[in-house]
Protein backbone atom coordinates (compact mmCIF):
# COMPACT_ATOMS: atom_id res chain seq x y z
CA UNK A 1 0.00 0.00 0.00
CA UNK A 2 0.92 3.52 -0.75
CA UNK A 3 1.87 6.01 1.88
CA UNK A 4 1.14 9.71 2.36
CA UNK A 5 3.92 12.42 3.07
CA UNK A 6 3.40 15.90 3.77
CA UNK A 7 6.24 17.84 2.10
CA UNK A 8 7.05 21.43 1.43
CA UNK A 9 10.15 23.32 1.59
CA UNK A 10 12.11 20.73 3.17
CA UNK A 11 12.04 17.88 0.33
CA UNK A 12 10.90 18.52 -2.98
CA UNK A 13 7.68 16.19 -3.94
CA UNK A 14 9.60 14.32 -6.70
CA UNK A 15 11.99 13.46 -3.79
CA UNK A 16 9.22 11.88 -1.86
CA UNK A 17 7.63 10.03 -4.80
CA UNK A 18 11.29 9.05 -6.33
CA UNK A 19 12.39 7.55 -2.64
CA UNK A 20 9.72 4.80 -2.43
CA UNK A 21 5.92 4.13 -2.72
CA UNK A 22 4.81 7.29 -1.31
CA UNK A 23 2.01 10.31 -2.21
CA UNK A 24 3.49 13.78 -2.08
CA UNK A 25 0.93 16.50 -0.51
CA UNK A 26 1.61 19.96 0.12
CA UNK A 27 2.38 21.27 4.15
CA UNK A 28 -0.24 19.49 6.64
CA UNK A 29 -2.77 21.96 7.60
CA UNK A 30 -6.09 20.74 10.03
CA UNK A 31 -8.00 18.39 8.80
CA UNK A 32 -5.05 16.83 5.95
CA UNK A 33 -4.19 13.79 8.34
CA UNK A 34 -7.67 12.57 9.51
CA UNK A 35 -8.85 13.23 5.54
CA UNK A 36 -5.50 10.98 4.43
CA UNK A 37 -6.61 8.69 7.66
CA UNK A 38 -10.07 8.02 5.85
CA UNK A 39 -8.52 6.01 2.83
CA UNK A 40 -6.18 3.66 5.13
CA UNK A 41 -2.70 4.62 3.65
CA UNK A 42 -0.07 2.46 4.52
CA UNK A 43 1.36 5.01 6.67
CA UNK A 44 1.24 8.44 7.21
CA UNK A 45 4.75 10.81 7.35
CA UNK A 46 4.31 14.79 8.29
CA UNK A 47 7.37 16.61 7.58
CA UNK A 48 6.37 20.49 6.76
CA UNK A 49 3.24 21.98 8.15
CA UNK A 50 1.55 25.13 8.44
CA UNK A 51 2.15 27.61 11.73
CA UNK A 52 0.52 30.10 10.37
CA UNK A 53 -2.06 31.25 7.54
CA UNK A 54 -3.85 28.33 8.16
CA UNK A 55 -4.79 25.89 11.21
CA UNK A 56 -1.95 23.78 12.30
CA UNK A 57 -2.43 20.10 12.08
CA UNK A 58 -4.71 18.88 15.74
CA UNK A 59 -2.97 16.60 17.55
CA UNK A 60 -6.30 14.74 18.02
CA UNK A 61 -6.49 13.95 14.63
CA UNK A 62 -3.23 12.54 14.47
CA UNK A 63 -4.07 10.15 17.47
CA UNK A 64 -7.53 9.26 15.75
CA UNK A 65 -5.21 8.26 12.71
CA UNK A 66 -3.01 5.84 15.12
CA UNK A 67 -6.38 4.48 16.45
CA UNK A 68 -6.90 3.40 13.23
CA UNK A 69 -3.82 0.85 13.25
CA UNK A 70 -2.42 3.50 10.63
CA UNK A 71 1.49 4.21 11.53
CA UNK A 72 2.40 8.13 12.13
CA UNK A 73 5.58 9.50 11.77
CA UNK A 74 7.12 12.79 12.26
CA UNK A 75 10.24 14.47 11.35
CA UNK A 76 12.43 17.58 10.25
CA UNK A 77 9.84 20.72 11.04
CA UNK A 78 6.16 20.39 12.23
CA UNK A 79 6.66 16.34 12.04
CA UNK A 80 9.59 16.56 14.92
CA UNK A 81 7.22 19.14 16.62
CA UNK A 82 3.96 17.05 16.81
CA UNK A 83 6.02 13.87 17.21
CA UNK A 84 7.68 15.16 20.47
CA UNK A 85 4.31 16.79 22.24
CA UNK A 86 3.04 12.57 21.20
CA UNK A 87 6.22 10.59 22.45
CA UNK A 88 4.87 7.51 23.94
CA UNK A 89 1.25 7.87 22.29
CA UNK A 90 2.39 5.94 19.29
CA UNK A 91 3.64 8.71 16.87
CA UNK A 92 6.90 7.65 16.00
CA UNK A 93 9.69 10.77 15.70
CA UNK A 94 12.65 10.57 13.71
CA UNK A 95 15.79 12.75 13.43
CA UNK A 96 18.32 15.10 15.14
CA UNK A 97 15.96 17.45 15.13
CA UNK A 98 13.20 15.22 16.70
CA UNK A 99 15.48 14.03 19.31
CA UNK A 100 16.20 17.80 20.51
CA UNK A 101 12.92 18.42 21.06
CA UNK A 102 11.58 15.40 22.23
CA UNK A 103 14.80 15.64 25.45
CA UNK A 104 13.91 19.73 26.08
CA UNK A 105 17.49 20.61 24.29
CA UNK A 106 14.45 22.87 21.49
CA UNK A 107 11.24 23.95 22.82
CA UNK A 108 10.24 27.27 20.75
CA UNK A 109 8.60 26.58 17.17
CA UNK A 110 10.21 28.89 15.67
CA UNK A 111 13.90 26.79 15.69
CA UNK A 112 12.07 25.12 12.42
CA UNK A 113 9.76 27.79 11.01
CA UNK A 114 10.36 29.18 7.21
CA UNK A 115 8.53 31.49 5.17
CA UNK A 116 8.43 29.96 1.41
CA UNK A 117 7.10 30.92 -1.97
CA UNK A 118 4.05 29.02 -2.96
CA UNK A 119 2.98 25.65 -4.26
CA UNK A 120 3.06 26.84 -7.89
CA UNK A 121 6.75 27.09 -8.03
CA UNK A 122 7.25 23.77 -5.41
CA UNK A 123 7.41 25.88 -1.71
CA UNK A 124 11.23 26.93 -2.15
CA UNK A 125 12.48 28.19 1.22
CA UNK A 126 13.24 32.01 1.42
CA UNK A 127 14.81 32.09 4.85
CA UNK A 128 16.87 29.22 6.71
CA UNK A 129 15.61 27.73 9.69
CA UNK A 130 17.28 27.90 13.15
CA UNK A 131 17.88 24.63 13.85
CA UNK A 132 19.91 23.86 10.23
CA UNK A 133 21.82 27.49 11.13
CA UNK A 134 22.94 25.48 15.20
CA UNK A 135 24.07 22.36 13.27
CA UNK A 136 26.44 24.33 10.65
CA UNK A 137 27.68 26.83 13.25
CA UNK A 138 28.60 23.63 15.42
CA UNK A 139 30.06 22.00 12.20
CA UNK A 140 31.94 25.37 11.36
CA UNK A 141 33.57 25.31 15.02
CA UNK A 142 34.32 21.43 14.40
CA UNK A 143 36.56 22.39 11.30
CA UNK A 144 38.24 25.16 13.25
CA UNK A 145 36.59 27.09 10.69
CA UNK A 146 35.08 29.88 13.70
CA UNK A 147 35.56 29.76 17.08
CA UNK A 148 33.62 28.78 20.16
CA UNK A 149 32.57 32.76 21.32
CA UNK A 150 31.88 33.09 17.55
CA UNK A 151 29.83 30.08 17.25
CA UNK A 152 27.88 31.27 20.57
CA UNK A 153 27.52 35.16 19.18
CA UNK A 154 26.27 34.31 16.00
CA UNK A 155 23.72 31.89 17.35
CA UNK A 156 22.42 34.06 19.69
CA UNK A 157 22.37 37.01 16.98
CA UNK A 158 20.50 34.77 14.59
CA UNK A 159 17.91 33.24 17.18
CA UNK A 160 17.56 37.07 17.78
CA UNK A 161 16.62 37.56 14.21
CA UNK A 162 12.38 37.38 13.67
CA UNK A 163 12.22 33.71 11.75
CA UNK A 164 11.78 35.28 8.35
CA UNK A 165 14.32 37.66 8.54
CA UNK A 166 17.12 34.98 9.40
CA UNK A 167 19.49 34.24 6.73
CA UNK A 168 23.04 33.78 6.44
CA UNK A 169 23.38 37.13 4.31
CA UNK A 170 21.95 38.70 7.31
CA UNK A 171 24.23 37.03 9.68
CA UNK A 172 27.19 37.11 7.71
CA UNK A 173 26.46 41.37 7.54
CA UNK A 174 25.63 41.58 11.30
CA UNK A 175 29.09 42.12 12.77
CA UNK A 176 28.52 45.56 14.61
CA UNK A 177 25.81 43.75 15.92
CA UNK A 178 27.43 40.32 17.61
CA UNK A 179 30.64 41.01 17.14
CA UNK A 180 32.45 38.93 15.37
CA UNK A 181 35.49 39.04 13.43
CA UNK A 182 36.05 40.20 9.79
CA UNK A 183 38.59 37.40 9.30
CA UNK A 184 36.00 34.69 10.88
CA UNK A 185 33.48 36.05 9.05
CA UNK A 186 35.00 35.57 5.57
CA UNK A 187 36.19 32.40 6.29
CA UNK A 188 32.80 31.37 7.49
CA UNK A 189 31.42 33.19 4.06
CA UNK A 190 34.06 30.73 1.73
CA UNK A 191 33.49 27.29 3.33
CA UNK A 192 29.60 27.91 2.93
CA UNK A 193 28.60 26.82 -0.17
CA UNK A 194 30.30 23.67 0.71
CA UNK A 195 30.00 23.46 4.81
CA UNK A 196 26.48 24.44 4.91
CA UNK A 197 24.28 21.63 6.95
CA UNK A 198 20.98 20.94 6.07
CA UNK A 199 19.75 19.09 9.19
CA UNK A 200 16.08 19.77 7.98
CA UNK A 201 16.46 17.79 4.74
CA UNK A 202 18.97 15.52 6.21
CA UNK A 203 16.25 14.13 8.89
CA UNK A 204 13.17 14.20 6.23
CA UNK A 205 15.37 11.33 4.84
CA UNK A 206 15.94 9.45 7.32
CA UNK A 207 12.11 9.38 8.06
CA UNK A 208 11.23 8.09 4.75
CA UNK A 209 13.93 5.45 5.06
CA UNK A 210 12.02 4.46 8.42
CA UNK A 211 8.71 4.16 6.63
CA UNK A 212 9.86 1.79 4.54
CA UNK A 213 12.03 -0.43 6.56
CA UNK A 214 9.78 -3.39 8.52
CA UNK A 215 8.95 -3.06 11.91
CA UNK A 216 11.46 -3.58 14.72
CA UNK A 217 11.08 -6.44 17.38
CA UNK A 218 8.73 -5.56 20.45
CA UNK A 219 7.40 -2.49 18.58
CA UNK A 220 3.84 -2.40 19.93
CA UNK A 221 0.86 -3.79 17.31
CA UNK A 222 -2.13 -1.32 18.70
CA UNK A 223 -1.97 1.53 20.22
CA UNK A 224 -0.98 2.84 23.81
CA UNK A 225 -4.09 4.87 24.03
CA UNK A 226 -7.77 4.25 24.25
CA UNK A 227 -8.75 7.46 21.83
CA UNK A 228 -11.82 9.63 23.53
CA UNK A 229 -14.33 10.47 21.78
CA UNK A 230 -15.88 13.93 22.65
CA UNK A 231 -17.73 16.91 21.71
CA UNK A 232 -14.64 18.76 20.09
CA UNK A 233 -14.13 15.48 18.13
CA UNK A 234 -17.82 15.62 16.84
CA UNK A 235 -17.57 19.06 15.89
CA UNK A 236 -13.87 18.80 14.16
CA UNK A 237 -15.40 15.70 12.40
CA UNK A 238 -18.63 17.34 11.23
CA UNK A 239 -16.64 20.62 10.25
CA UNK A 240 -14.36 18.50 8.61
CA UNK A 241 -16.83 17.48 6.54
CA UNK A 242 -19.10 19.60 5.56
CA UNK A 243 -16.31 22.08 4.18
CA UNK A 244 -14.58 18.72 2.16
CA UNK A 245 -17.97 17.31 0.99
CA UNK A 246 -20.37 20.12 0.04
CA UNK A 247 -23.16 18.97 -2.30
CA UNK A 248 -23.19 20.40 -5.71
CA UNK A 249 -26.29 23.07 -6.06
CA UNK A 250 -27.38 20.52 -8.23
CA UNK A 251 -27.13 17.54 -5.41
CA UNK A 252 -28.97 20.59 -3.51
CA UNK A 253 -31.96 20.66 -5.74
CA UNK A 254 -32.09 16.72 -5.72
CA UNK A 255 -32.09 16.82 -1.73
CA UNK A 256 -35.15 18.98 -1.42
CA UNK A 257 -37.08 16.81 -3.95
CA UNK A 258 -35.86 13.80 -1.56
CA UNK A 259 -37.41 16.38 1.69
CA UNK A 260 -40.37 17.74 -0.21
CA UNK A 261 -41.62 13.34 -0.37
CA UNK A 262 -42.10 13.58 3.29
CA UNK A 263 -40.65 12.71 6.44
CA UNK A 264 -41.32 9.34 6.33
CA UNK A 265 -39.15 8.72 3.11
CA UNK A 266 -36.27 11.37 4.10
CA UNK A 267 -36.06 9.54 7.45
CA UNK A 268 -35.36 6.08 5.57
CA UNK A 269 -32.53 7.33 3.23
CA UNK A 270 -31.28 9.82 6.35
CA UNK A 271 -31.05 6.46 8.63
CA UNK A 272 -28.68 4.71 6.28
CA UNK A 273 -26.70 7.49 5.35
CA UNK A 274 -25.97 7.85 8.89
CA UNK A 275 -24.82 4.61 9.49
CA UNK A 276 -22.61 5.11 6.65
CA UNK A 277 -21.45 8.09 8.22
CA UNK A 278 -20.55 6.32 11.62
CA UNK A 279 -18.54 3.53 9.84
CA UNK A 280 -16.32 5.79 7.90
CA UNK A 281 -15.80 7.92 11.01
CA UNK A 282 -15.68 5.47 13.43
CA UNK A 283 -18.17 4.39 16.44
CA UNK A 284 -19.73 7.13 17.66
CA UNK A 285 -18.97 8.28 21.61
CA UNK A 286 -21.73 7.10 23.85
CA UNK A 287 -24.47 9.45 24.26
CA UNK A 288 -25.54 10.25 27.76
CA UNK A 289 -29.23 11.35 27.27
CA UNK A 290 -31.00 14.29 28.98
CA UNK A 291 -34.10 14.47 30.73
CA UNK A 292 -35.07 17.29 28.15
CA UNK A 293 -34.02 15.03 25.23
CA UNK A 294 -35.86 12.41 26.51
CA UNK A 295 -38.89 14.32 26.48
CA UNK A 296 -38.47 16.08 23.06
CA UNK A 297 -38.21 12.26 21.73
CA UNK A 298 -41.32 10.90 23.22
CA UNK A 299 -43.04 14.26 22.09
CA UNK A 300 -42.13 13.37 18.66
CA UNK A 301 -43.24 9.78 18.75
CA UNK A 302 -46.64 10.68 20.26
CA UNK A 303 -47.43 13.69 17.28
CA UNK A 304 -45.92 10.64 14.77
CA UNK A 305 -49.22 8.50 15.51
CA UNK A 306 -51.33 10.91 17.25
CA UNK A 307 -51.32 9.72 20.74
CA UNK A 308 -52.05 12.76 22.50
CA UNK A 309 -53.91 11.46 25.29
CA UNK A 310 -52.50 8.96 27.76
CA UNK A 311 -54.96 6.62 26.91
CA UNK A 312 -53.89 5.87 23.42
CA UNK A 313 -50.36 6.15 24.41
CA UNK A 314 -51.56 3.17 26.89
CA UNK A 315 -53.27 1.28 23.72
CA UNK A 316 -50.27 1.75 21.71
CA UNK A 317 -48.11 0.43 24.40
CA UNK A 318 -50.42 -3.28 24.54
CA UNK A 319 -50.68 -3.30 21.01
CA UNK A 320 -46.55 -3.29 20.56
CA UNK A 321 -45.73 -5.69 23.15
CA UNK A 322 -44.22 -3.17 25.16
CA UNK A 323 -44.04 -1.98 29.25
CA UNK A 324 -42.92 1.20 30.48
CA UNK A 325 -39.27 0.22 30.84
CA UNK A 326 -39.08 -1.18 27.01
CA UNK A 327 -40.71 2.42 26.18
CA UNK A 328 -37.89 4.36 28.25
CA UNK A 329 -35.38 1.90 27.11
CA UNK A 330 -36.84 2.95 23.30
CA UNK A 331 -37.05 6.43 23.78
CA UNK A 332 -33.33 7.08 24.85
CA UNK A 333 -32.49 5.31 22.06
CA UNK A 334 -34.01 7.67 19.84
CA UNK A 335 -33.01 10.53 21.98
CA UNK A 336 -29.43 9.58 21.47
CA UNK A 337 -30.18 9.22 17.34
CA UNK A 338 -31.16 12.65 17.61
CA UNK A 339 -28.33 13.47 18.93
CA UNK A 340 -25.96 12.19 16.22
CA UNK A 341 -28.26 13.59 13.46
CA UNK A 342 -27.31 17.03 15.38
CA UNK A 343 -24.08 16.35 15.18
CA UNK A 344 -23.72 15.10 11.44
CA UNK A 345 -25.69 18.94 10.76
CA UNK A 346 -24.97 19.54 6.91
CA UNK A 347 -22.07 17.49 6.72
CA UNK A 348 -24.67 14.45 6.13
CA UNK A 349 -25.77 15.66 2.68
CA UNK A 350 -23.31 14.36 0.41
CA UNK A 351 -24.20 10.84 2.12
CA UNK A 352 -27.67 10.95 1.39
CA UNK A 353 -26.73 11.70 -2.05
CA UNK A 354 -25.02 8.41 -2.23
CA UNK A 355 -27.89 6.44 -0.88
CA UNK A 356 -30.08 7.33 -3.50
CA UNK A 357 -27.61 6.60 -5.79
CA UNK A 358 -27.58 3.33 -3.92
CA UNK A 359 -31.43 2.71 -3.35
CA UNK A 360 -31.97 3.73 -7.61
CA UNK A 361 -34.15 6.57 -6.55
CA UNK A 362 -30.99 9.23 -7.39
CA UNK A 363 -32.48 9.10 -11.41
CA UNK A 364 -35.88 9.64 -10.75
CA UNK A 365 -35.24 12.75 -8.46
CA UNK A 366 -32.37 14.31 -10.57
CA UNK A 367 -34.90 14.10 -13.77
CA UNK A 368 -37.58 15.98 -11.73
CA UNK A 369 -35.16 18.23 -10.25
CA UNK A 370 -33.76 19.51 -14.03
CA UNK A 371 -37.01 19.25 -15.11
CA UNK A 372 -38.63 22.17 -12.52
CA UNK A 373 -35.81 24.06 -12.40
CA UNK A 374 -36.03 24.60 -15.98
CA UNK A 375 -39.55 25.16 -15.68
CA UNK A 376 -38.94 27.76 -12.86
CA UNK A 377 -36.57 29.62 -14.56
CA UNK A 378 -38.29 29.96 -17.98
CA UNK A 379 -40.99 32.45 -16.03
CA UNK A 380 -40.85 35.76 -17.52
CA UNK A 381 -41.69 36.86 -13.23
CA UNK A 382 -42.92 35.24 -10.65
CA UNK A 383 -46.14 34.25 -10.26
CA UNK A 384 -49.06 37.16 -8.72
CA UNK A 385 -51.69 35.04 -7.98
CA UNK A 386 -50.87 34.09 -4.58
CA UNK A 387 -49.80 37.29 -2.76
CA UNK A 388 -46.22 37.22 -0.78
CA UNK A 389 -47.53 37.89 1.90
CA UNK A 390 -50.14 34.93 1.83
CA UNK A 391 -47.14 32.38 -0.41
CA UNK A 392 -46.09 30.42 3.22
CA UNK A 393 -49.26 30.27 5.00
CA UNK A 394 -51.73 29.53 1.92
CA UNK A 395 -48.80 27.40 -0.10
CA UNK A 396 -47.99 25.02 2.83
CA UNK A 397 -51.56 24.58 3.37
CA UNK A 398 -51.58 23.51 -0.33
CA UNK A 399 -48.56 21.31 0.31
CA UNK A 400 -49.25 19.80 3.43
CA UNK A 401 -52.88 19.03 2.63
CA UNK A 402 -52.92 18.17 -1.60
CA UNK A 403 -49.51 16.85 -1.55
CA UNK A 404 -48.76 14.98 1.56
CA UNK A 405 -52.08 14.49 2.36
CA UNK A 406 -51.38 15.03 6.24
CA UNK A 407 -52.29 18.17 8.51
CA UNK A 408 -49.82 21.02 8.76
CA UNK A 409 -47.56 20.34 11.79
CA UNK A 410 -48.04 22.99 14.56
CA UNK A 411 -44.31 24.06 14.56
CA UNK A 412 -43.38 24.13 10.86
CA UNK A 413 -39.40 25.28 11.72
CA UNK A 414 -38.95 21.98 13.54
CA UNK A 415 -40.43 19.93 11.05
CA UNK A 416 -38.44 21.47 8.30
CA UNK A 417 -35.08 21.21 9.79
CA UNK A 418 -36.25 17.69 10.68
CA UNK A 419 -36.05 16.97 6.71
CA UNK A 420 -32.60 18.58 6.17
CA UNK A 421 -33.91 22.45 5.35
CA UNK A 422 -31.74 24.61 6.66
CA UNK A 423 -34.79 26.46 8.03
CA UNK A 424 -38.55 27.09 7.43
CA UNK A 425 -37.59 29.68 4.88
CA UNK A 426 -35.82 26.72 2.67
CA UNK A 427 -38.46 24.71 3.06
CA UNK A 428 -41.28 27.76 2.26
CA UNK A 429 -38.78 28.45 -0.70
CA UNK A 430 -39.05 24.67 -2.02
CA UNK A 431 -42.90 24.29 -1.57
CA UNK A 432 -43.31 27.27 -3.83
CA UNK A 433 -40.85 25.98 -6.72
CA UNK A 434 -42.96 23.07 -6.35
CA UNK A 435 -45.86 24.97 -6.68
CA UNK A 436 -45.09 26.34 -9.67
CA UNK A 437 -44.08 23.42 -11.46
CA UNK A 438 -47.24 21.79 -10.55
CA UNK A 439 -49.11 24.65 -12.05
CA UNK A 440 -47.35 24.66 -15.36
CA UNK A 441 -47.16 20.59 -15.32
CA UNK A 442 -50.03 19.32 -13.39
CA UNK A 443 -49.78 15.67 -15.25
CA UNK A 444 -46.57 15.35 -13.12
Amino acid sequence: MTAIVFTGPTLRPEEITGAGDFIAQPPVAQGDVYRAALGQPAAIGIIDGYFSGAPSVWHKEILWAISQGIQVFGSASMGALRAAELNGLGMRGIGRIFEAFRDGVLEDDDEVAVVHGPAEIGFPPASEAMVNIRTTLALAEAKNVIGAESRRALATFAKGLFFADRNWPALLAGEGAHGVGLPELAALSEWLPEGRVDQKRLDALEMLAAMQAPPTAGEPASPAFHFEWTSLWDAFVARFEASASAPSPKDQLILDELRLEGPEAYRQVEAKALLRMVAASGAARPHKVSRDEARAALKRLREQFGLYARADLDRWIAANDFDASALEALIDEEAAVEALRERAGRSIESRLIDELRLSGAYPRLADRALKKEAAVAALEQPDSSVPAALRGPALRLWYFESRLRRPAPDDIAEYAVRIGFADASALDAAVYREWLFLKQKPQD
